[in-house]
């Protein structure tokens, strides 16, 4: 069990390190930044809908059956990352702010972030309290999810008046929250093993939401043709990695 929270809190940390990479964003052009964010964003739609299709779903599905219970617990997941946008306007934009694409500014989007991170770390720890194999999957495509969305998270808050250095703080101890839902899942896991089986299709809800309603569509609006196969190509590298991942177990 050692191992487990070892790994589960190994795996959070860097998470939580992927903040800092905002920092690019002061050396790198807007032209430039927003050409490399878009192919993150291309592979993390790959990796979320190859994780949840792939990973969660199946393990899901080999635990609580072929009837309704998985399949209304991976709505549920899709409606509550619905519900987190519209409330408190946490958007997993991937674009620089700008008079033409403007952000939620300040304080809700730390508080946006902090939600996400904390769910974050409770997909995290449920992965790994299922099996390590699953757990470094569903990291890798947190991962790849958290870089292009830090970088537009550090925009924002320049956006809002922060200066660069208390926006990369705030922005690291947001991430931090991710700790908290790990820590948390892992206490609560310990106790209602049953109840992690249930975190399998939420969490595939909530990447499968990501990924169509917030990743792809980004991608859409760069309808440059090389871009485009460019991003296609990202996205089947994203899939192709969990692939490989699920071929190792």
């Amino acid at each position: 069990m050692w191992q487990i929270y070892f790994y589960t809190i190994l795996s959070v940390v860097i998470v939580s390190l992927i903040s800092l990479i905002g920092i690019l964003s002061l050396f790198l052009s807007k032209k430039g930044l927003k050409s490399i964010t878009l192919f993150f964003v291309s592979f993390s739609a790959g990796t979320l809908l190859g994780d949840a299709f792939i990973h969660l779903l199946p393990e899901a599905i080999d635990e609580l059956g072929t009837g309704l219970t998985v399949w209304i617990w991976l709505l549920f997941g899709i409606l509550i990352f619905f519900v987190l946008e519209k409330i408190i306007f946490w958007r997993h934009c991937h674009v620089q702010t700008s008079e033409s694409h403007p952000h939620p500014l300040g304080m809700m989007n730390l508080i946006g972030d902090c939600l996400h991170n904390f769910i974050d770390g409770i997909i995290i720890a449920g992965s790994f309290l299922i099996d390590v194999r699953l757990g470094i999957a569903t990291t890798i495509a947190v991962i790849a999810h958290e870089i292009p969305q830090e970088i537009g998270d550090f925009g924002v808050l320049i956006h809002a008046g922060y200066s660069r250095l208390k926006a990369i703080t705030l922005n690291f101890i947001t991430a931090l929250t991710a700790l908290a839902g790990a820590i948390i899942t892992l206490i609560v896991g310990a106790q209602f093993e049953n109840l992690i089986f249930y975190i399998l299709p939420m969490s595939a809800g909530g990447f499968i939401y990501i990924a169509t309603a917030d990743l792809i569509p980004e991608l859409k609006k760069d309808t440059a043709a090389h871009k485009s196969v460019i991003q296609l190509l990202f996205i089947i590298i994203g899939i192709g990695l969990m692939i490989l991942l699920k071929s190792l177990d």
